[in-house]
């Protein structure tokens, strides 16, 4: 089983990857994250994080850029799906009436054994069976 007091979500590294200027203290925050946090991610983080970066921001990442990056995160403990973590996340979901997408996140968290989430698409000090939520970019707007 992976371990790593932290995971990170995604938006942390849409963040860690752009290069816009109205973006960068929180550009500056995510690579603070990176540089200074035990974490790991998940696959389903892996995967957004390539289609945002790649086709969904303004202006999209160098697909090279995006896969140099990700192969370093990829060094990180990694949750990978599985039957276990879809009814996990299934139960999340339902517990706490959150999106599904967001209940599989939390439930990689848990599987990797992460006291915190940095993430800003849930509910900053929220804590969802043991893991808290921390939105790293809270009063940087």
């Amino acid at each position: 089983m992976p371990a790593a007091e932290a995971m990170l979500d995604s938006n942390v590294l849409v963040y860690a990857l752009s290069d816009a200027p109205t973006e960068r203290r929180k550009r500056d925050r995510a690579a603070d994250l990176l540089a200074t946090k035990d974490f790991g991610t998940s696959y389903q983080i892996i995967m957004e994080t390539w289609v945002v970066a790649t086709r969904k921001m303004r202006v999209p990442v160098d697909p090279e850029k995006v896969r140099a990056f990700l192969e370093k995160i990829l060094a990180h403990p990694l949750v990978t799906g599985t039957a276990g973590l879809f009814f996990e996340a299934q139960g999340l979901s339902a517990r706490y009436g959150i999106h599904p997408y967001d209940a599989a996140i939390v439930a990689a968290a848990k599987e990797l054994g992460a006291e915190t989430l940095y993430s800003e698409d849930l509910s900053h000090g929220q804590v969802y069976d043991g893991v808290r939520v921390i939105n790293p970019f809270q009063g940087l707007d």
